[in-house]
C-alpha cells in the first residue's frame, strides 16, 4: 500500500511523516525536479504502507513547482488513500486543501493535527460531527507527542480498501449545474477523477487548459450564461469564495472555541520582542552570536575569569578555562583519529611512497576534514532547533524589511538561510520566486551565505589564532564570515539592482507558525540528514581529491618523488597563479602558493580547501599526536598561522587570514552549487555572469580585507581613519547617484 501525506506548510506534516516512518525514511527527488521526495514505510501495521511526504501545499492549483509535484502525484500515481494533515489550531484555511482532494477518487482520511496545543487552549473539535460533515474518516492526532499514530494509519488502511467517488462541496452552489455537465464530459472521455478535472478546467487551470483543449471550449460555453457577480468573469476566484462560503457555514461550526480576553496569545507576546522592528536584527545576531559562541570557544561562558592561569589544564576539557561543548567533542573526535592515524602509521614501512599516500594524503587529508564533524554537528543541531521552534520563519519576516530595499523580498531570504547548510537546496528553493530578477539576483548571492562545507575552514583558522592571538576569540572569528557574507550579499543586491539584473521587489506574505518545542526525535532526524550528505563527501569526492592532490604536490612532470613540494608539478603550476594573489596577503610568503593551491582545489568542494592544507602540513598520524590542534602547534595549525608571513617587519598573519577566509567564503562555490545555478539559469550566458559575479566580489572585498587589516595592524587609529572615510565614500556615492555611472561602466 502506498499513503500520501498531503497539507499545508507548517501544519506538521513533516512531523508525522517522521514519526511514522523513523530510520526507514529516506530522500530523493521527484522526476524531473529537484525537490526532495521523502518516502519511508510505517512498520508498526501488518501491511507496512509506504508513506510519501508530499511538499507542503495551500492548494492544487499550478501556483508553485511544489502544487504541481503534489498535483501530478496524486492524480497520476494515484495512491491508496491521502491522508489529509489539517492543523486544528487553523481548521478553516486547512480545509480548503480539504475540499479539493475531497475531489479526487482517491479515499481521503483527514488527521486533525495539534490537537494536544487545541485543548491546551481550552477549545474543543467535534470529530465526529466533521466526519459526518466531510463524509470521511476524521482522527484527532499529535504528530509532536505521536497521539494516535496508530490509529490514524489503521483508519488509512481501512479507507484504501474500499473504493470512493470524488464529491464536491459546491455541488449545492450555483456552479453546480455547470461542474456536473462538464464532469459528465470527462467521464465520456474515461479520464480517471473526472470530478476533479471538471473543477479546474472550470477555473481555467492552465495544466488542464493545454490538456483537453476540447472538453474546454465546451465548458467555455456552459459558464457564457453564467452570472458570476462581482467576479467579473473570474471563475477561479468564484469557486475559491464558493469554497470558503462553504466551509464557513458547514464544517466550522464544529469547532468551539473557549471565551477568551482580548489580551495576546504566547506566540504574540514573544514576537513583540523577536519581531520588533528596531531590535529584531540585533536579537537574531546576538542569538547566532551565542549558537557560534557553544560552538568554537574555548572559554565557555567566559566562565575563565573566575580561574587563576594553571588552575587546571585537560587536553579535552580545556586548558585555564572550560571549552564549549563544540570544542570537547571536537577534541574527542581528535584524540581519535590521531590514534588512528599512529596505529595506521606504525603498520607501515617508512620511506616508501605508499605509505606517504596513505599517511599524509589519504589520512592527513580526510582526518582534516572529519575533525570539525563535531562542530558541524553542534552547528547544525541548534540551526535545527531554531527552525523547528518557528524562530527561523521569523527571521525572514524580519530581514524582508533590511533586504527589501536592497532589492529582495523576505521570501528570496528563506532560500538564503538554507545555503547556510547547503548552497544547492538553497538555489532549488529559488524556484519558489515568482520574480524571475529576484530569483536571478537570489542565485547570485548564494555563495555569500556560509555553508557547512566551508565551516570547516573558519574552524581550522579560528582554532589555530585563537591559541596564538589572544585578542582573537574563536566564536567571534567564524561569526565575523557569517556577517561579512550578509553584509555583503545586502550591498550585492542593491549594486545588481541598479545595474545588470533591474526590477522592483515583489511583495511578501507569510504565515507565522505558533512557536513550539521541538521534538527531539524530529531535531536528530534532520540532524542527521544534513550530517549524512556531509561524511559521504568525506568519504568519497575528498577522499578521492586528496589522492590526486597529494600525487600532485609529491611528483614532478617526470613523476619522481621530490622532497620540496615546491618542485612538484601543483608546486610550479601554482607558482604561475600566485601573483594574482600576492595583493590580497595570503599569496605572500613562502607557503603563498599552498593556499593558492588550497583556494583553487576549493572549487571543488570547499571541504578540501581544509584537507589541502592538511597534506601540505604533513598531518600525519604521529604529527597529529604529538600535539592538539587547539594548542596552536600541530602541523595544520602551524601551516594555517604561516598564512601572509611578514610584510615590512609587520605581522600580517591576520589581516591574511580574514582575506583568505574573505576570498573562500564569497568566490565560486563547488562545482554542485555551480551545476544547480545552471539548471536554474537555463542560461549559459547567465552562468557566466554570475562566475564573473563572484570571483571580482571576493577579490575586491579580500583585498579591502587585507589592505585594512594592515593599517589596524600599523595603528588601530589609521584603520578607523580609513574606514569612516570608505563609509563616507560610500554614502557620497548613493547621495549623488554615482551608481548611474557604474551602470553605464556595465553596459558598455
Amino acid at each position: 500500500m502506498k499513503f500520501a501525506l498531503a497539507g499545508n506548510p507548517n501544519s506538521g506534516k513533516t512531523t508525522l511523516f517522521n514519526a511514522l516512518t523513523g530510520s526507514t525514511a529516506h530522500v530523493g527527488n521527484w522526476p524531473g525536479v529537484t525537490i526532495d521526495k521523502r518516502s519511508g514505510v510505517y512498520k508498526k501495521h501488518a501491511e507496512k504502507p509506504e508513506i510519501i511526504d508530499l511538499p507542503g501545499i495551500y492548494s492544487l492549483s499550478p501556483y508553485s513547482p511544489e502544487e504541481i509535484v503534489s498535483r501530478n502525484f496524486l492524480v497520476d500515481e494515484r495512491p491508496d488513500a491521502i491522508i489529509n494533515i489539517v492543523d486544528a489550531t487553523n481548521l478553516e484555511r486547512n480545509l480548503y486543501l480539504t475540499t479539493q482532494l475531497l475531489e479526487l477518487d482517491i479515499p481521503v482520511v483527514v488527521a486533525l493535527n495539534m490537537i494536544d496545543v487545541l485543548e491546551k487552549n481550552n477549545d474543543e473539535i467535534d470529530a465526529a460531527k466533521l466526519e459526518k460533515a466531510l463524509g470521511i474518516p476524521v482522527v484527532k492526532i499529535s504528530a509532536l507527542k505521536n497521539m494516535n499514530t496508530s490509529a490514524l494509519v489503521d483508519a488509512a488502511v481501512k479507507s484504501a480498501k474500499a473504493n470512493r467517488k470524488g464529491n464536491c462541496v459546491l455541488s449545492q452552489s450555483p456552479l453546480g449545474g455547470v461542474i456536473s455537465s462538464v464532469t459528465e464530459l470527462f467521464k465520456k472521455a474515461g479520464v480517471a477523477s473526472p470530478l476533479f478535472h471538471a473543477v479546474k478546467i472550470i477555473e481555467n487551470d492552465e495544466l488542464e487548459l493545454a490538456a483537453h483543449p476540447d472538453i474546454s471550449q465546451k465548458a467555455d460555453e456552459l459558464k457564457k450564461n453564467m452570472d458570476t457577480g462581482i467576479f467579473e468573469g473570474d471563475f477561479e476566484g468564484l469557486i475559491a469564495d464558493a469554497r470558503y462560503k462553504r466551509i464557513a457555514a458547514e464544517f466550522s461550526s464544529v469547532l468551539k472555541k473557549a471565551q477568551r480576553g482580548a489580551g495576546l496569545s504566547k506566540s504574540d507576546k514573544i514576537d513583540k520582542i523577536l519581531t520588533h522592528k528596531i531590535w529584531g536584527i540585533p536579537i537574531f545576531l546576538v542569538i547566532m552570536l551565542g549558537v557560534f559562541h557553544i560552538t568554537f570557544s574555548e572559554d565557555f561562558l567566559f566562565l575563565g575569569i573566575f580561574f587563576k592561569e594553571g588552575s587546571f589544564e585537560n587536553a579535552i576539557f580545556g586548558t585555564d578555562a572550560i571549552n564549549s561543548p563544540g570544542i570537547i567533542i571536537f577534541n574527542l573526535l581528535d584524540a581519535f583519529t590521531s590514534w588512528i592515524g599512529e596505529s595506521v602509521a606504525g603498520a607501515l614501512p617508512e620511506g616508501v611512497w605508499y605509505s606517504s599516500l596513505i599517511n599524509d594524503g589519504l589520512l592527513g587529508g580526510v582526518f582534516a576534514v572529519l575533525s570539525f564533524i563535531p562542530q558541524i554537528m553542534v552547528l547544525f543541531l541548534f540551526l535545527s532547533i531554531l527552525e523547528d521552534s518557528g524562530y527561523m520563519a521569523r527571521v525572514a519576516f524580519i530581514m524582508d524589511r533590511a533586504f527589501r530595499r536592497f532589492g529582495l523580498s523576505g521570501k528570496a531570504f528563506m532560500p538564503l538561510v538554507m545555503c547556510f547548510g547547503c548552497g544547492v537546496p538553497g538555489v532549488m528553493a529559488t524556484r519558489t520566486l515568482e520574480n524571475e530578477q529576484e530569483r536571478r539576483r537570489t542565485i547570485f548571492l548564494m555563495p555569500f551565505f556560509s555553508c557547512g562545507a566551508k565551516l570547516p575552514i573558519w574552524a581550522a583558522f579560528a582554532g589555530a589564532f585563537a591559541f596564538k592571538y589572544s585578542s582573537l576569540n574563536a566564536e567571534f572569528v567564524v561569526f565575523s564570515m557569517y556577517v561579512l557574507g550578509i553584509a555583503v550579499a545586502i550591498a550585492a543586491s542593491f549594486l545588481l539592482k541598479k545595474t545588470i539584473i533591474k526590477g522592483e521587489t515583489p511583495p511578501f506574505i507569510m504565515e507565522l507558525p505558533a512557536y513550539h518545542t521541538p521534538q527531539i526525535k524530529n531535531t536528530l532526524i534532520h540532524l542527521w540528514e544534513k550530517l549524512k550528505h556531509y561524511v559521504i563527501r568525506a568519504g568519497t569526492i575528498i577522499a578521492g581529491a586528496t589522492v590526486v592532490i597529494w600525487a600532485l604536490s609529491n611528483l614532478s612532470f617526470s613523476f619522481r618523488m621530490v622532497e620540496d613540494s615546491g618542485d612538484s608539478m601543483l608546486g610550479l603550476i601554482s607558482r604561475f597563479f600566485n601573483w594574482i594573489f600576492i595583493p590580497l596577503g595570503f599569496g605572500m610568503g613562502e607557503n603563498g602558493w599552498k593556499f593558492v593551491v588550497a583556494t583553487l582545489t576549493g572549487l571543488i568542494a570547499k571541504e578540501v580547501v581544509v584537507a589541502t592544507m592538511g597534506i601540505f602540513s604533513g598531518m600525519d598520524g604521529d604529527a597529529a599526536l604529538e600535539a592538539d590542534m587547539s594548542e596552536g602547534d600541530s602541523p595544520l595549525a602551524v601551516m594555517l598561522l604561516s598564512v601572509g608571513g611578514v610584510l615590512g617587519g609587520l605581522d600580517i598573519a591576520i589581516p591574511a587570514m580574514f582575506a583568505f577566509m574573505a576570498f573562500n567564503l564569497l568566490s565560486v562555490p563547488c562545482m554542485a552549487a555551480v551545476a544547480a545555478a545552471r539548471g536554474e539559469f537555463r542560461n549559459g550566458k547567465w552562468l557566466f555572469k554570475a562566475i564573473a559575479f563572484w570571483v571580482a566580489t571576493a577579490y575586491i572585498v579580500a583585498l579591502a580585507v587585507f589592505w585594512i587589516g594592515t593599517l589596524f595592524v600599523i595603528s588601530v587609529w589609521l584603520g578607523i581613519l580609513v574606514l569612516l572615510v570608505l563609509f563616507g565614500g560610500i554614502f557620497a556615492a548613493a547621495r549623488f547617484k554615482l551608481i548611474g555611472k557604474i551602470k553605464a561602466l556595465f553596459k558598455k
